[in-house]
């Protein structure tokens, strides 16, 4: 059986938990708290040398880390890899946005609300808020055109986008001036198989 090591309040982690139920995989869920440095230990070093979660280990013991690598994996074969070459390469461009143009800024924000530094980093946070919010922008600008991020199929960039983006008030951002994004959220929220982000089983 798959094992995940993962951190339940964790949007990368629930990248992978959204997809391997809407697969109808079975897993196993392992709890390391990051905010109690349980991603830092020797032991789980051993089997993430960057010290980061979530890390999907495989029936063979292998280890694979980074949740949209984790994500391609799953995907593999299913309908959640789109079918054409420039889709699929169109669904890695939406990925890479996530993780360099999306991720830092709305979930960075987020975690500093919830670990309680969000003052020790005041001088931060508006260069965060205006880079989350452009994000945004780029997304409600896509979707103002199509249901789902590539052609109309919901596939890995959705669920990428999806787990930062349907907390994002967490971390103070107001969605309330992109309907676009706020319609495809409730596409995702519909979809067979969704579990919110705090489902643990």
């Amino acid at each position: 059986m798959l094992r995940l090591y993962d951190y339940l309040e964790s949007g990368n982690s629930y990248k992978v938990r959204l997809l391997l139920h809407q697969l109808g995989v079975p897993f196993e869920r392992v709890a390391v708290d990051i905010l109690k440095g349980e991603s830092r230990t020797q032991a789980f070093l051993q089997r993430n040398p960057n010290g980061r979660i979530p890390l999907l280990e495989l029936e063979d013991g292998t280890g694979l880390a980074e949740s949209n690598a984790i994500l391609w994996y799953l995907a593999e074969g299913s309908a959640f890899l789109p079918a054409s070459r420039l889709q699929r390469a169109q669904a890695l461009q939406w990925m890479f946005f996530e993780q360099y143009s999306h991720e830092p800024y709305i979930a960075v924000l987020r975690l500093w609300h919830h670990a309680g530094v969000l003052e020790r980093n005041r001088a931060a946070v508006p260069e965060k808020r205006e880079r989350g919010m452009q994000a945004l922008a780029v997304m409600d600008r896509h979707l103002a055109e199509q249901r789902f991020f590539v052609g109309d199929g919901y596939s890995v960039a959705d669920i990428a986008l999806y787990a930062y983006t349907h907390v994002a008030h967490e971390g103070g951002f107001d969605l309330s001036d992109h309907r676009c994004v706020r319609d495809w959220l409730e596409r995702v929220r519909a979809r067979p198989g969704h579990v919110p982000i705090t489902y643990a089983a």
